[in-house]
């Protein structure tokens, strides 16, 4: 028994290795903002000419292969959009991009978002458009993120400090710290 079992180890393959893997963090942007209008790429679907990358953010290397749609949902459309994806195979990235205007995974323009707080700062209500559920997660998001990020520093100006984390890369409305 004991010597059937060592017979099947060596007989084994060895664990194949991620070839050309880069020691990329993990974070990294793997969504590329470009400049394109919403309603255009609905209105054209897979037939909308978006640009191509030159280069991987990852590795750099200049060679991107087209890696199909992936259909994504934004307010304001009646369906899905489809966005393009690109594979870098050196470090075997998946790339997609997405409309310019729009922070990774929200569905909501930032324009809008930013809105929203606004007019529940003025008025200590919400908006309205959207769900109340959601303006409430966007507030008090942006209120625990300015004070880890910003301290008190910032006092009571939640514009302020949404405009200073979105320079600073972060987006000011996720739930991540």
């Amino acid at each position: 028994m004991k010597k059937r079992a060592e017979s099947f180890r060596r007989t084994q393959p060895p664990l194949k290795q991620n070839r050309g893997a880069s020691s990329t963090r993990k974070d990294e942007a793997m969504i590329l903002p470009v400049v394109a209008v919403l309603k255009e790429i609905y209105e054209k679907g897979r037939d909308y000419l978006w640009p191509k990358p030159e280069v991987c953010p990852c590795c750099k290397a200049s060679r991107l292969w087209g890696h199909g749609f992936v259909l994504a949902y934004f307010d304001g459309q009646l369906g899905g959009v489809y966005l393009r994806r690109y594979r870098c195979p050196q470090c075997n990235s998946v790339l997609r991009l997405k409309p310019e205007g729009y922070f990774k995974r929200f569905q909501s323009s930032i324009q809008d978002i930013r809105a929203s707080i606004c007019h529940r700062l003025k008025s200590n209500c919400c908006q309205g458009g959207f769900s109340r559920t959601r303006e409430g997660h966007w507030y008090k998001a942006l209120k625990r993120k300015a004070k880890a990020y910003l301290g008190d520093a910032i006092g009571d100006d939640l514009l302020q400090a949404f405009d200073r984390l979105c320079q600073m890369g972060k987006v000011p409305v996720s739930r991540s710290i």
